[in-house]
């Protein structure tokens, strides 16, 4: 047939007069989408994604693969219009779309660590690569090992089988593994070749530091500026040794160094050197000072001495100082830092108290942190408050008052209310407040950055700049204090964005991809636990309880290579296989879709693994209809079909049969064209 003209979004496209808008557009270099569509099926217009608007007639909107072009003809295919009609779309598909584009373990971590990626490399034996694996979104994974809360693993899937895989630990293991191997070195990616852009990065805690790490990686000159003597922030000033160790901190920190990342201690800044002389001497700058302000614990005699903040005396143990505090410590506070005082302070010989004014289930220490301090010895008196400290001159006495639970306040947890006449007094050598730090972040003032009501530097929460160009601010600082592995992935973050600062590209940050999500631990349906064994989770050895309660030495004492690969299989490998090359996924992202938009009913979790070499998983289908017709058309086997009608049809093998019992022969032409990996080859199959 002869060529005709078509005009697609204004560009003048000569095409084969038989051709569809498709083809035309995509000759045209516009990137259509489609879900039905494939090169050697017959259109079907069934998802309407690739929907465009032909000028004239009735205005409607018609499907591209589909409709025949015809010389002269005008044709849309990119507009607000068009695109709010793909998401609508697309809004229905995932509607009825069961399936998980990450592992939920992947999902909850802050730092976005492909969790079920180390695990498979590590049950194959193959723990270097899983390290490097783990270093492209995390440097410190040795730190985190060891101190991170989990968020993981309470989100891990394997909770419903009997116990969550040890996320945390592994990667300490990891870590220690290639220190090993290594022989106390490290395999780091190469710096790439020099930018010629430098960069000033307050604050050598981890947040900077993993900043520092990935923008060094791009070929930016980085220096660091520190006010404590070593790096590491609050892992180092706010973490005992017996839980991460000296040794290992300079490890972690020390490699990132080793890249030519130039960090300068003792450099206070606002007072060594102003921030204004920074934005002056660099081409941008990043503001990760933390949070190592103590919080009030506001009650009189709060000044007197004895009296101490936990980040004070943490932070001199951290120097090997030796702060005094007595034989009978009264600790205020429930947070993990409350945990880590009392902790340390009966490593000191004393006996050690801690007053928290709700009951345990609103502690925000984590629970195996609480249950190691009550292991160790440490007493809690729960619903109790300090109301005031006094000198007695053999020491000192906190007057308490007994609380109960009222309403939920602001945080959600229901708020301590005095219990009238129920004061009571205890007797003590030192007290050490530990209820929350605080930013410092004034020094920001005279470069016009702005500061939220709480005193953190106000940045964007995407890009993570401030509202001056070119500087940026991520951790501690901007979020208030926060978990060490929330502020390694801001880290990372940050640097993505200010790469493209100094590229002179939009800063828009790291990509943030669309993430299907079968639901909450609780909520998944039993069917993805059927046929699954319990096993037991691999236990992390410790030393032994006499020695631990007198000495800061590391209580943990890592995973042998036989216990770290058994507990690897453990791993259910949740989330999609091919969620990096999945249509419905980079549609979602494209055009903004929304799972959540149509509430109702959902397809439950299905699976047909009964074939050798292909896997059916019928809760992530879109009901395109591709793999019906590639049966059909392309094999002429029409071992698939549309079962069913309405809302419940589904693509499958018909008269309730299971893949096996077809005459299916495993040739993956039903693989290749369905968009969401739904119908997948094994991974262990073997074609011919």
């Amino acid at each position: 047939m002869s060529e005709v003209t078509v005009k697609i979004n204004n560009i003048d496209v000569q095409v084969d007069g038989s051709s569809t808008i498709l083809e035309a557009a995509r000759k045209a270099g516009f990137d259509v989408p489609t879900f039905c569509h494939a090169e050697n099926l017959k259109p079907f217009t069934s998802c309407f994604v690739c929907a465009v608007k032909v000028e004239g007639g009735k205005g409607n909107l018609v499907p591209s693969c589909a409709t025949k072009v015809r010389d002269g003809m005008v044709v849309t295919v990119e507009s607000e219009e068009i695109d709010a009609a793909r998401r609508m779309c697309l809004n229905l598909l995932l509607s009825d779309h069961c399936g998980d584009c990450l592992p939920p373990c992947e999902d909850a971590c802050p730092a976005s660590i492909d969790i079920k990626g180390f695990m498979t490399l590590v049950a194959e034996g193959r723990e270097l690569e899983a390290e490097k694996l783990i270093r492209e979104k995390a440097p410190v994974g040795g730190a985190l090992g060891r101190i991170c809360p989990r968020p993981c693993e309470d989100a891990c899937r394997r909770n419903r089988v009997e116990d969550s895989m040890s996320i945390c630990y592994m990667k300490r293991y990891i870590s220690d593994y290639e220190y090993r191997e290594l022989n106390g070195k490290r395999d780091l990616p190469a710096v790439a070749a020099a930018t010629g852009k430098k960069v000033a990065i307050i604050g050598a805690g981890p947040a900077g530091m993993t900043a520092a790490y990935f923008l060094r990686l791009q070929g930016h000159a980085v220096t660091v500026f520190e006010a404590h003597k070593k790096s590491g922030g609050m892992l180092r000033y706010g973490i005992p040794y017996y839980r991460l160790p000296d040794d290992v901190l300079n490890d972690q920190f020390g490699m990132i160094e080793g890249l030519g990342v130039e960090v300068r201690y003792g450099v206070e800044v606002g007072k060594d050197i102003s921030v204004k002389q920074l934005e002056a001497d660099y081409d941008s700058l990043l503001i990760a000072a933390g949070a190592q302000g103590a919080s009030s614990i506001r009650v009189p005699g709060e000044d007197l001495e004895g009296v101490l903040s936990g980040i004070d005396y943490l932070g001199r143990l951290a120097e090997d100082e030796e702060p005094d505090v007595g034989g009978s410590v009264v600790v205020i506070g429930g947070g993990n830092t409350a945990i880590d005082v009392a902790r340390s302070a009966l490593r000191k010989g004393a006996d050690v108290t801690i007053l928290y004014r709700r009951t345990r289930a609103e502690m925000p220490a984590s629970d195996f942190e609480i249950d190691e301090a009550l292991h160790e010895g440490v007493k809690i008196e729960y619903l109790a408050a300090p109301s005031s400290i006094t000198n007695i001159g053999s020491g000192l006495s906190v007057e308490c008052i007994r609380m109960e639970l009222g309403e939920p306040d602001a945080s959600g947890r229901r708020s301590p209310v005095p219990v009238a006449g129920s004061e009571f007094s205890i007797n003590a050598s030192a007290v050490i407040g530990a209820i929350g730090q605080k930013v410092s972040a004034g020094f920001v003032d005279e470069i016009g950055v702005e500061l939220t009501r709480w005193g953190t530097v106000l940045a964007d929460e995407a890009t993570y700049m401030t509202n001056r160009p070119g500087i940026f601010a991520c951790g501690d600082c901007q979020t208030g204090a926060d978990i060490a592995v929330r502020a390694v992935g801001a880290g990372r973050k940050a640097a993505a964005s200010i790469n493209q600062f100094l590229g002179g590209a939009e800063v828009v940050g790291e990509p943030v991809l669309f993430n299907s999500r079968m639901g909450e631990l609780k909520d998944v349906s039993e069917k993805l636990f059927e046929g699954l064994t319990q096993q037991a989770k691999v236990k992390m050895p410790e030393i032994a309880d006499e020695i631990r309660v007198s000495t800061f030495d590391e209580i943990e004492t890592g995973f042998s290579v036989e216990a770290a690969r058994k507990e690897a299989e453990r791993c259910l490998k949740c989330g999609c296989d091919a969620a990096s090359d999945c249509k419905l996924r980079e549609y979602s992202t494209r055009y903004g879709a929304d799972q959540q938009y149509f509430g109702g009913d959902r397809r439950e979790y299905e699976v047909d693994k009964t074939h050798n070499l292909v896997k059916m998983e019928f809760s992530k289908c879109i009901n395109c209809g591709s793999c019906v017709r590639a049966c059909a058309e392309v094999k002429g086997f029409d071992v698939l079909a549309y079962v069913n009608r309405g809302f419940v049809t589904r693509m499958r093998a018909p008269f309730g049969k299971s893949l096996v019992d077809t005459n299916c022969d495993g040739c993956g032409e039903c693989v290749k064209v369905c968009p969401t990996a739904a119908v997948v080859m094994k991974k262990d199959a073997v074609t011919a």
